[in-house]
């Protein structure tokens, strides 16, 4: 999922204190680092910090609450924000102290998330196209696979998290599942549908123009307005779409359609999520996440089965190695998801967006060995400018919120420093 839109939502005053705040990112948990706990030492999800008052300069920097960790990662890079808040690198990086892709855990979670990603694909591929198999019954058997993972994982993290403390559910927590797995539904049936009728590497250059129906839904649902230099990061999004559009040989409309549609949906997800899963009085764990989207999903199609399905697509399921790929394919899309929200709980948005845009190129490129798909100067220049732009995209997403932190501090936390 493309986490790379969420923004600053600008500050709030009160008795002269500051509180900057933000969407959180949908599968964590809101990060107040030092304003609800006096000791502020540590973080659940192994994030750390240290409470920091600099009373020489008057500035009592975990008097903010954070609800992004990638604002701090912004401002332990940006001498300008640091300046005003007189603070040196030591203090900011004591303070946040997130190790990020350095750490160990994060770089293995990586690694693991590109290895399912790659394997989801090409078992994807190879079913729906070498064993023609019906992209609706393999879409509810993903899931059902999916959500038995996830049930398992629910009482044996096997690594992915810690248990903590039981709490009560809150009472929306099963609409809020329920639009998951609507989403994810959606998701996952139409990606099906697209690599069913078009190349591997054409559906995944579809799938990285993501960015521009993250600014329209924005725009859209949330009425938050793009800066001008995000936009112009979408002109090579958007040409390098129409341009690997025009020169793929396996260009078919339907599958193309679906490819956007799985945009879609994961942008949906995405900002949706904010909302949904910001619940501060829960935290909803990777395991929770798999079992109960899932199950919607699975429910939902298995009335559609009896409309959808044909006899001869479930006389199919008699063979046993389609059973046995259908099988390491869905092991292999909970081993995705999985491993994706745990890497989440390590890197900022902007770096796991990054690094989603570097797994889609890879995957294009290696699908292209694997499948043997002929690629056209256009299509692979196409190709290469939707990648170019994404990455131009995450950069200008950062600086804009690199800006929005530094015109956030108020006024009177500024002034006090050259008093």
């Amino acid at each position: 999922m493309d986490l790379s839109s969420f923004v600053l939502e600008g500050s709030e005053h009160k008795n002269n204190d500051s509180k900057l705040t933000s969407p959180v990112n949908p599968f964590l948990p809101s990060t107040h680092l030092g304003h609800h706990s006096p000791n502020a030492s540590s973080h659940k999800n192994g994030f750390k910090s240290r409470k920091l008052t600099n009373k020489g300069n008057g500035v009592d920097f975990l008097s903010h609450s954070y609800a992004s960790f990638d604002e701090l990662e912004l401002m332990a890079n940006n001498k300008e924000v640091k300046h005003n808040l007189k603070l040196d690198n030591s203090d900011v990086m004591m303070t946040i102290a997130i190790e990020g892709l350095q750490h160990p855990r994060a770089v293995a979670f990586l690694l693991l998330w590109y290895f399912f990603s790659a394997g989801t694909l090409f078992l994807n591929k190879y079913i729906l196209t070498y064993l023609s198999f019906n992209p609706y019954l393999m879409c509810g058997l993903q899931m059902l696979i999916t959500m038995m993972c996830g049930a398992v994982q629910m009482w044996y993290p096997m690594g992915c998290y810690k248990h903590g403390p039981k709490k009560k559910k809150p009472s929306n927590f099963y609409f809020n599942m329920i639009i998951l797995g609507l989403l994810q539904l959606g998701t996952i049936l139409f990606g099906l549908v697209a690599l069913y009728y078009v190349a591997v590497s054409f559906a995944e250059t579809v799938k990285s123009s993501a960015p521009l129906v993250t600014v329209f839904l924005t725009w859209l649902l949330r009425g938050e307005r793009t800066s001008c230099l995000v936009l112009l990061t979408l002109l090579p999004v958007m040409g390098g779409l129409a341009v690997c559009s025009s020169g793929e040989i396996s260009f078919n409309f339907l599958g193309f359609l679906c490819a956007l549609t799985t945009n879609v949906c994961e942008v949906l997800q995405s900002v949706l999520s904010k909302t949904v899963l910001s619940d501060a009085s829960y935290d909803y764990n990777p395991a929770e996440l798999q079992f109960y989207p899932n199950a919607v999903g699975v429910a939902v199609q298995a009335v559609g089965w009896l409309f959808l399905v044909s006899r001869s697509s479930l006389q199919q399921l008699t063979d046993p190695h389609l059973l046995v790929v259908m099988l390491l394919d869905g092991i292999s899309f909970h081993g995705q998801t999985i491993t994706a929200y745990v890497l989440m709980s390590y890197v900022s948005p902007v770096t796991y967006s990054v690094a989603n845009t570097t797994k889609r190129a890879v995957l294009i490129w290696l699908s292209v060995l694997v499948f043997g798909n002929a690629i056209t100067l256009s299509s692979g220049l196409g190709t290469v400018m939707v990648i170019a732009g994404v990455l131009m995209y995450s950069r200008a997403k950062q600086h804009d919120q690199t800006k929005r932190i530094l015109f956030s501090v108020p006024s009177t936390q500024v002034d006090r420093h050259y008093k």
